[in-house]
C-alpha cells in the first residue's frame, strides 16, 4: 500500500506556517515570526526552561534554536539565565515585553485553529489528534 502521511504532514506544515506568519502580521505582531511564537509559547506556559527543555517542546533543533534565542534576546522577548547551582546550566525566561503579547498570540492561535479543523465535528478532531500522538509516539522510540 502506497502511503503519503509524510508527505502530507509536511506540506500541511509549511501551508499552515505561511498562513499563521500572515495572521500575526494581520494582526499586528511583527515583534516575532511563527516559530519564535512557539518558543514564547512554551515560555507563557512554563515561565522558565532550560534550552534542552525549549528545544524538546517546540522540536526545534538545537543550532535553529540558539540562532533564534540570540535575535528573540536582542529583541528584548527573552532573557539567557545562569542556574545559580550550575554555572553550566542556562535557563531561558520571558520578559515583560513578551507576555504583552500573550493575549494577541492566543487571539490569532484560535483562529488559526478555527481554520485547520473547519467542517470537523469534535469527534473527528479528537480522532484525527490522537492517531497525531500515535505517530509521535512511533517517531520518538
Amino acid at each position: 500500500m502506497k502511503t503519503y502521511g509524510g508527505f502530507l504532514i509536511t506540506q500541511i506544515q509549511r501551508l499552515q506556517g505561511r498562513v499563521f506568519e500572515k495572521m500575526l502580521k494581520d494582526s499586528g505582531i511583527e515583534a516575532f515570526n511563527g516559530a519564535q511564537g512557539r518558543i514564547l509559547y512554551v515560555l507563557w506556559e512554563h515561565d522558565k526552561l532550560s534550552i534542552t527543555d525549549v528545544g524538546r517542546l517546540t522540536s526545534l533543533a538545537k543550532t535553529t534554536l540558539t540562532s533564534m534565542l540570540d535575535r528573540m534576546e536582542e529583541s528584548g522577548l527573552v532573557r539567557r539565565v545562569p542556574d545559580k547551582k550550575n554555572r553550566r546550566q542556562i535557563f531561558i525566561s520571558i520578559t515583560e515585553k513578551a507576555k504583552e503579547y500573550r493575549e494577541m498570540y492566543d487571539q490569532v492561535s484560535e483562529q488559526m485553529n478555527e481554520l485547520f479543523y473547519q467542517g470537523f465535528s469534535e469527534t473527528e478532531i479528537e480522532d484525527f489528534e490522537n492517531k497525531l500522538r500515535r505517530i509521535i509516539n512511533n517517531l520518538e522510540k
